[in-house]
This record gives C-alpha cells, sequence and structure tokens, in this order.
C-alpha cells in the first residue's frame, strides 16, 4: 500500500488552497466545502478542519489567497505598463479576468450571500495595499495618490459588476460582451493623459 506524503503545515495549506481555487473554478463558489477540497487533495476532513477551522474558515483563506495573487499580478501589469512595456488595456484584462475566469466575484458574492462579509476584508486590504504601495513609488513621480484610488476604486467595481452581470446586461444593452472592459480601458487611458498629458 503506498504511503501518503508527510506535508508541512504550510504545504497542506497551500495544497489545499489551490484545491478550493481550482474548485471554485471549475465549478463556482458552492463546491468550495471542506469535504470536496479534502476529496481533491487526499486529505480527511479533520486535517482541514485543523488548519481553517470551518468551512467559512476555508473560504476566507481562499477571498485572500485569491486577492495577494490578483494583486501581485495586477501590481506586475502597472509595472510593465510604466516601463513602457504593458498597456491599460492589459491591466484592465487582468482585473476583469481576476474577477471572472478566477473566480474572485463569484467568491465575493457567496461570501455575501452566506453571511460570512469578513471574509471579504482580507481582498479589500490587499487592494488598498496594492494602491498604497504603487502610490508610494507615484508620490516620487508627483502622481495625485487620490487619483489612483478613484482608478482603482472604479476598475475593481467595473471588475466586479462585470463577473456578476456583465456580460448578460451588455448584450440585453446591444453592446459587445467586452463593453465594461473597453469602458474601463478609455477610463484608465484619459486618467493617465490627465495626469501626464502629451508634450
Amino acid at each position: 500500500m503506498a504511503q501518503r506524503k508527510r506535508l508541512s503545515p504550510e504545504e497542506s495549506r497551500n495544497s489545499a488552497l489551490q484545491a478550493a481555487r481550482a474548485l471554485l473554478i471549475e465549478s463556482g463558489p458552492q463546491a468550495v466545502t471542506l469535504k470536496a477540497v479534502a476529496g481533491r487533495i487526499g486529505r480527511t476532513h479533520a486535517n482541514l478542519l485543523h488548519h481553517f477551522g470551518s468551512a467559512a474558515g476555508l473560504q476566507k483563506e481562499l477571498a485572500r489567497y485569491l486577492s495577494e495573487t490578483v494583486c501581485e499580478t495586477i501590481k506586475q501589469a502597472v509595472d510593465a505598463n510604466r516601463a513602457g512595456l504593458g498597456s491599460p488595456r492589459e491591466v484592465v484584462d487582468l482585473a476583469f479576468d481576476a474577477f471572472d475566469k478566477e473566480g474572485a466575484g463569484a467568491l465575493a458574492s457567496w461570501m455575501i450571500l452566506t453571511g460570512n462579509e469578513d471574509a471579504l476584508s482580507s481582498i479589500v486590504e490587499t487592494i488598498h495595499q496594492l494602491v498604497d504601495d504603487i502610490g508610494a513609488e507615484e508620490a516620487t513621480m508627483e502622481r495625485d495618490v487620490s487619483h489612483l484610488r478613484e482608478d482603482t476604486l472604479s476598475l475593481v467595481l467595473m471588475a466586479m459588476g462585470d463577473a456578476l452581470i456583465g456580460k448578460a446586461l451588455a448584450r440585453s444593452l446591444g453592446l459587445p460582451d467586452t463593453a465594461a472592459r473597453d469602458r474601463a480601458q478609455k477610463m484608465l487611458e484619459a486618467s493617465l493623459e490627465e495626469v501626464n498629458p502629451a508634450e
């Protein structure tokens, strides 16, 4: 009989979070249960209870894990854009994909519906930290940080809304599926032009 590899507590938690993320993307937030995640990684329900305390605890950690991953990806795109290697559209697509394809929008709405709103604090805190980090860099470039915060707020709200009802709403209005992304791109381009007007 094959023996299971013994994982460190950190490896076990990471393995569970990766499995939870996969379940979220494949089947939606209602599929992210302790039993399903345990089955996916070949561990016991009790093992996951030890690490997360409850299904709500697992979902809260998943929200934190997703938000950190998403924000790091967005920050890399912003940095690339500053270096002339990216574009506002790439930043928009990363943000929108995080809430849509990566499941952050569905997870956030599920948390609210199940009364686990405090789990959203990790997403808000991580996005706030991202804005502050970028703002600190921008301050040396004399950019108005409040401008950056407003852009971030608009981008995140647009991405969240688009993940939940964007395509259906756009179609009902006779607009292309990418209408919200296109609007967000124009917003960012206009904002950049306002802060750094062409000579």
